[in-house]
């Protein structure tokens, strides 16, 4: 019985009679394998038993041959299942499930056969991950504060400016701490992370990093 996972029938009952037939052949070929265990186990007594109990050595090599011709019966009869390249035991390791995932979908051009112009239906799908990098990113903060006037007093009132780090600057906290870390933790010199700066197109000298 050969089974190919790629092209399973759609019939449910015709399903039903392959689920039926692969159990009775399960049911068979573990009853044949608690045979042989049991004639494997009376071989082994025979071999390493007390001398009174061993077999001489050309009844043992026929039951050794009639062990391999069972042996062999059980393989014609088990189940045959094709499997796709993609079902094989990959021993990578999964992607973590922390990171986030962006869903690709390559879908079919017609949901018509080409072989016969008969309608597709879906029976499944596969999936697969690929780990990719998302370069980093420099963006402006542009921060608006309206401004009210009262036609009565003429007052003024807007909300406060937020604080910054470093008085005058434009570097936002999380800028300073890509600096820090890349100079502390990632020992990238002022210099490199100058010309890393230069090719997002900002210019930022060593100087002004320091």
């Amino acid at each position: 019985m050969r089974l190919d996972l790629d092209n399973l029938p759609s019939d449910v009952d015709l399903l039903h009679q392959l689920v039926r037939e692969i159990v009775g052949v399960v049911e068979s070929r573990d009853g044949e394998i608690e045979r042989l265990q049991s004639i494997i186990k009376k071989l082994q007594r025979a071999q390493f038993g007390r001398r009174s109990e061993r077999l001489d050595p050309d009844q043992l090599a026929l039951a050794l041959d009639d062990l391999d011709a069972d042996i062999a019966r059980i393989r014609e009869s088990s189940p045959d299942v094709a499997k796709l390249p993609s079902e094989r035991t990959s021993h990578r390791k999964p992607l973590p499930d922390h990171l986030p995932r962006q869903e690709v979908r390559l879908d079919i051009e017609s949901e018509v056969c080409a072989c016969c112009g008969g309608a597709l239906h879906a029976i499944g799908e596969s999936q697969a991950e690929m780990l990719d990098w998302v370069p980093a990113q420099l963006r402006v903060i542009r921060i608006t504060r309206p401004k009210y006037a009262c036609r009565l007093c003429e007052s003024v009132v807007q909300a406060p400016a937020p604080e910054r780090l470093i008085a005058g600057g434009v570097a936002t906290p999380a800028l300073l701490t890509q600096v820090l870390i890349s100079k502390y933790c990632d020992h990238t010199p002022l210099y490199r992370q100058s010309q890393i700066f230069a090719r997002h197109g900002i210019d930022l000298a060593r100087s002004t990093l320091a």
